[in-house]
């Protein structure tokens, strides 16, 4: 070989290691617990109101589906009746009460409310099932969750149509399913297997229509399940969601 061919050949090995680290860093998607484009289920229920273990077992069978995205929010107004739900929170109260106003409805438990768009008695399977179907044929966008060279992480929203409304893009960690001995109140003596309950709910950006990126928070690299929500304003109709788990 002449000294020119070895001299161009090592110019062009060393262009392409060049590459190599940028190709390692590249973010890596995040696998999903459920399918491109689930239909997202809010129930609020409470362990005080004896009407909501039904919801809470269909909430776990819903949870089956890969094309459902089911979360359980824990009111805590019924802890008055002397047994304190330990997954109550005052964010799923607020977002109940939210709920009610926009879509000008009662609010109670079981109540469930389907992309945001319709509710239903959480026990009712058909009703629920109704509005499920109505709600898998509104368009929606597809979520990524990225982990970039660094460990960290950020969902991903594309590009959506010219009028996309400005909306909200929330992260929730949730427990996949807990088992509560009730000691009083209306479930008094009773043992509840319960699912998808949310522990923390936060806002974490806006989405005004142009492809984004967005960082989720520090806990989000513990351990745990964890699901992400495109909502238009802060309580409309869902635009896209997706779910996943960190071992």
């Amino acid at each position: 070989m002449s000294g020119t061919n070895r001299a161009g050949g090592a110019i062009a090995a060393a262009f392409a290691l060049s590459f190599l680290p940028s190709l390692a860093a590249a973010d890596q998607p995040v696998p999903a617990t459920v399918g491109d484009y689930p239909v997202v289920l809010e129930l609020f229920t409470s362990e005080g109101c004896s009407s909501c273990p039904p919801a809470d077992a269909l909430l776990g069978k819903l949870a089956e589906q890969h094309d459902l995205l089911p979360l359980a929010f824990h009111v805590d107004y019924w802890n008055y009746l002397g047994w304190k739900d330990p997954y109550s929170a005052a964010f799923a109260t607020a977002r109940q009460a939210a709920y009610g106003r926009m879509l000008d409805v009662m609010v109670y438990t079981p109540q469930m409310v389907v992309d945001g768009a319709r509710d239903a008695i959480g026990s009712d399977e058909a009703a629920v099932s109704q509005a499920i179907e109505a709600e898998r044929r509104q368009p929606r966008l597809k979520l990524t969750v990225l982990r970039d060279d660094r460990g960290e992480l950020k969902v991903a929203i594309p590009r959506g149509e010219k009028q996309s409304p400005p909306s909200s893009v929330y992260e929730a960690i949730f427990d996949s399913s807990q088992v509560t001995q009730i000691g009083r109140g209306e479930n008094s003596g009773r043992t509840l297997t319960e699912f998808n309950i949310v522990r923390l709910w936060r806002k974490i950006g806006e989405w005004t229509g142009n492809a984004t990126e967005l960082s989720l928070g520090p806990q989000s690299n513990a351990s745990g399940s964890y699901a992400i929500v495109l909502q238009e304003g802060a309580n409309g109709p869902v635009r896209g969601a997706t779910a996943f788990r960190l071992p």
